[in-house]
């Protein structure tokens, strides 16, 4: 009778492991993340707190998780001794391949959870490095001693086996090399970059909030960690993200997570990671610049290639490491001559500077955004559809603030607290969160739209700070002085009372003095169509805009007096 495959983990672990193995792998920020502890612990699951993917970054474990990776890492322990135990008895055959996978999945579990700390560690280590040095990672020989305790015994049974060396188990993926051990190192940097960058900058627990943490997660690991583990790690610059949604949505905090959370090999002769990854993001507002300075500003450009051009200048395209990241904001002004340009630099990864012939290389990833409609965009011709068709690869939609807060109104005092302590730290920021979540409760609508987002919201924690009040753009005409407070509520274009002006009377006059901000102006437009046609595609058509920017831009209590003057 032929030898069977060695059986490391019993019958009833099976289930146990088959979950954790998925755990190694899945999308923290997802309820499957949740769902998968719940079906590994069965009975011993706690309910309480039990969504803690949705409450930042714990400081300690989780009753959950500290019960898994205790029980991960005494079956571990077992199968590892099986293994060697079957290696010194002489030639077996040795695990099958889903036994094999296994090992090696609830083995990453454990070396990830025991390195946790001191990868937050290695992150403040490389943060701050020193001009021109790459600081050496002290721990990185404990991480290879215990890489080397958990996959030694398996990588010895398959050499050993009683059909030598070869088969399906040599082409898995077990880290025993010092090259292997390396990527694994760099791989668990980058997830606790990742973790950490996302955990950090996009705070709430409405599901709008927990979304946009796990599409960013996805753009930077894929929906297959697994595949990323093996292939993708390095070809993720190939990949363009767009990131839409309103202005103050945040954007830039999505493109600086993936940013900042590339995959940096590790050097395993040096003991160091070949980049700093804090430098390796690079923001450009495209918005700010004119055509001609953008295309300077992106290409680089050459001595006395136009006036002013005193000496060569490389540009952010040139200047951008290979494993960096550069950031378009605002793709929508980007002026189609130029997106020609960007376009070849994605397919063909080359650019020259301008004024000059020799061809230069990209390596590095390119990050868009936009608050506009991208389709409204294009069937208007400001983006070209065959640039879109190269940017749009991978697509992040940012929830806006009335989103977020519809699906949990409590993630309100949250957010200022976050913001409240950023502005001022934690020690101080609790009496002004009590005060502006106090004055936003008495002296704001209970159903204000938060036009202007996270942004607009962090100015409302400001203004509080400084005033003690905040009033909103799209309720005032008029800057609210000593001077003129007494005479303030007359010229409110949001005032309800009777004050027996047409309210679109009054809307010409404030454009005619100059008074009305962008926004506020557009608010107010776009109110006064709707209120003509009564449907928000209508407005959206006549107007050129989506159909929901159009509700959103709504002031309901302008909206509320246009109707009365007509009635």
């Amino acid at each position: 009778m032929a030898p069977s495959a060695a059986k490391l983990f019993p019958a009833r672990d099976l289930g146990f492991a088959r979950a954790v193995a998925d755990l190694a792998y899945c999308n923290p920020f997802m309820p499957q993340r949740i769902d998968l502890e719940r079906r590994a612990l069965g009975e011993s699951f706690v309910e309480q707190e039990s969504d803690w993917n949705l409450r930042g970054e714990i400081l300690g474990d989780h009753p959950n998780v500290e019960a898994i990776t205790t029980r991960t890492q005494r079956l571990l322990e077992q199968a590892r001794a099986k293994l060697i135990q079957q290696s010194e008895k002489g030639p077996t055959i040795p695990p099958d391949d889903d036994q094999l996978t296994l090992y090696v999945d609830l083995s990453l579990v454990v070396l990830y959870h025991r390195y946790r700390d001191a990868l937050l560690d290695a992150m403040h280590l490389v943060q701050r490095p020193k001009a021109g040095h790459l600081p050496k990672v002290a721990m990185y020989s404990d991480f290879e001693r215990d890489a080397s305790h958990l996959f030694g015994p398996i990588a010895q049974a398959i050499a050993t086996g009683a059909n030598g060396p070869g088969g399906p188990q040599s082409n898995s993926l077990i880290p025993v090399e010092p090259e292997g051990i390396a990527h694994l190192f760099a791989c668990f940097f980058q997830v606790k970059r990742a973790f950490r960058h996302i955990f950090r900058h996009v705070f709430g627990q409405s599901v709008p909030a927990a979304r946009f943490r796990a599409a960013i997660w996805q753009s930077i690991f894929t929906h297959d960690a697994r595949r990323y583990r093996r292939v993708l790690f390095n070809r993720m610059a190939d990949i363009t993200t767009l990131v839409v949604g309103e202005s103050g949505t945040g954007k830039e905090v999505a493109a600086r997570a993936i940013g900042l959370s590339r995959y940096i090999p590790f050097d395993h002769d040096t003991g160091t990671f070949v980049e700093h990854y804090e430098q390796s993001f690079s923001a450009v507002n495209l918005s700010a610049l004119s055509p001609t300075l953008i295309e300077s500003e992106l290409f680089g450009h050459c001595r006395g290639a136009f006036t002013g051009a005193l000496s060569d200048r490389a540009g952010w395209l040139e200047s951008c490491p290979a494993l960096g990241t550069v950031f378009l904001d605002e793709i929508g002004d980007l002026h189609p001559s130029i997106q020609v340009k960007l376009l070849r630099v994605l397919q063909t990864r080359t650019f020259e500077r301008i004024g000059d012939t020799k061809q230069r290389r990209f390596d590095g990833k390119i990050i868009a955004a936009t608050n506009r409609d991208v389709y409204a965009l294009i069937q208007q011709g400001h983006i070209r559809q065959d640039f879109y068709y190269r940017i749009c690869s991978d697509t992040v939609h940012s929830p806006t603030l009335r989103e977020q807060l519809d699906d949990r109104p409590d993630d309100l005092e949250g957010l200022v607290s976050y913001l409240a302590a950023r502005l001022i730290g934690e020690q101080e920021s609790r009496p002004l969160v009590e005060e502006t979540i106090d004055y936003i409760s008495t002296s704001m609508p209970p159903d204000y739209g938060w036009p202007g987002n996270i942004r607009e919201l962090d100015q409302c924690v400001r203004n509080v700070l400084i005033r003690g009040e905040y009033e909103p753009a799209a309720q005032w005409t008029t800057p609210r002085t000593p001077d003129n407070d007494a005479g303030h509520d007359a010229e409110q274009v949001t005032d309800g009372g009777s004050g027996g002006r047409d309210s679109v009377s009054e809307m010409m006059q404030q454009m005619k003095a100059g008074r009305l901000s962008v926004d506020e102006l557009t608010n107010q437009y776009c109110t006064l169509v709707y209120a003509q046609c009564g449907s928000y595609q209508e407005a959206g058509r006549r107007l050129g805009l989506d159909r929901r920017t159009v509700k959103e831009r709504i002031d309901h209590a302008l909206l509320e007096q246009l109707q009365s003057d007509t009635s």
